[in-house]
C-alpha cells in the first residue's frame, strides 16, 4: 500500500491556484482545500488534473439543521468529483438523537453520490473525543472517519494511553489521516522536528502506523495523508509579537519528509 501525501491549503497566502502550484511544486501528490468559489473552479481543476493531485474537499456543517448544511456542500463539492471529502460533522453539543439520524442520512448520501465521506476527529465536533466516536462507530459500522488525534490529545490532555480500546475501533475505520502533532495542552506542537515533542511524535506515529497497517490488511492499495499543520493560532506565536515561532510552510514540508523516511515501505 502506497501513500498519497496531501498538502492542506489551510494557512496558506496567495491565490487558489498560486497555493495548487506550490503544493505541486513542493512534491505532494494530493490537495485538500475548501470548495473554491464558483469562478476558481475551472482553472483550479485543471491544474490538479495537471499535476496529478488527488483532490480532498472539506466541508463544515452548520445549524440549526447540520444535516441540510452537510447535504447542500457534499452535492457542491460531489460536483468537483474528489477522490474524497472529509467532513467537520454536528457539534460536540448536538444531542444524541440528532447525531443519530445524521449519521444515518449521511451514510445515505454518501452511497447516493458514490464518494467516500470521513468524518473528521475534532474538538468542537461529534468526534471530539475517542470514546464518543468508537460508541458511534459501533452504532453505524460504514462510518469512516478522517483521524485527526491531536485533537484527542488535547480534549484528553493526554497522549491517550487509556484509550487503547476505542482508538482500535476508530483506526479501523479510519479512511484519511491528518498528519499534525497535538499534545496534551493543544492540539498542535510548536515544531514536530523539536526533540523535546519525541514523544508525542512517537505517539502520533504509532497510530498513524497502525491505520496504514488496517487498510493495507483491508486490501486498500492507496491511503491519503495530509500534512496539516494550521497557521496561528494553530502555530505557536511569541508574546507582544504575535510572530510566529516557525515557518508554516516549512513545518509541512518537514512533515512530508518525515513521512517518507519513517514509513518506506508505502512508497
Amino acid at each position: 500500500m502506497k501513500l498519497s501525501i496531501a498538502k492542506s491549503t489551510w494557512g496558506m497566502t496567495g491565490t487558489l491556484l498560486e497555493n495548487t502550484k506550490q503544493i505541486i511544486a513542493g512534491g505532494y501528490t494530493g490537495i485538500e482545500t475548501v470548495i473554491p468559489r464558483e469562478q476558481d473552479r475551472a482553472a483550479f481543476l485543471d491544474t490538479v488534473r495537471g499535476g496529478g493531485l488527488d483532490l480532498m474537499i472539506q466541508v463544515f456543517t452548520e445549524g440549526p439543521d447540520h444535516y441540510a448544511s452537510f447535504r447542500a456542500q457534499v452535492e457542491q463539492a460531489a460536483s468537483l468529483q474528489p477522490k474524497l471529502i472529509v467532513s467537520h460533522s454536528l457539534k460536540d453539543s448536538s444531542p444524541l438523537d440528532e447525531q443519530r439520524r445524521f449519521f444515518e442520512q449521511a451514510l445515505k448520501l454518501e452511497r447516493e453520490i458514490g464518494i467516500p465521506i470521513a468524518h473528521e476527529t475534532h474538538r468542537g465536533r461529534a468526534f471530539f473525543t475517542p470514546w464518543h466516536t468508537a460508541q458511534m462507530l459501533t452504532e453505524f459500522p460504514e462510518l469512516n472517519v478522517t483521524a485527526d488525534f491531536s485533537h484527542f490529545c488535547c480534549v484528553c490532555e493526554s497522549l491517550l494511553g487509556d484509550q487503547e480500546d476505542n482508538l482500535k475501533r476508530i483506526i479501523a475505520r479510519a479512511l484519511h489521516v491528518h498528519a499534525r502533532v497535538g499534545y496534551a495542552e493543544g492540539p498542535q506542537v510548536p515544531h514536530p522536528a523539536a526533540p523535546e515533542y519525541a514523544s508525542e511524535l512517537a505517539a502520533h506515529e504509532g497510530w498513524w502506523e497502525q491505520i496504514f497497517a488496517a487498510r493495507a490488511a483491508a486490501g486498500h492499495t492507496v491511503t491519503t495523508v495530509t500534512s496539516e499543520f494550521g497557521p496561528p493560532g494553530y502555530l505557536h506565536t511569541l508574546p507582544f509579537t504575535n510572530a510566529p515561532v516557525a515557518n508554516l510552510w516549512d513545518v509541512c514540508l518537514w512533515m512530508q519528509g518525515r513521512l517518507k523516511e519513517r514509513f518506506p515501505q508505502h512508497q
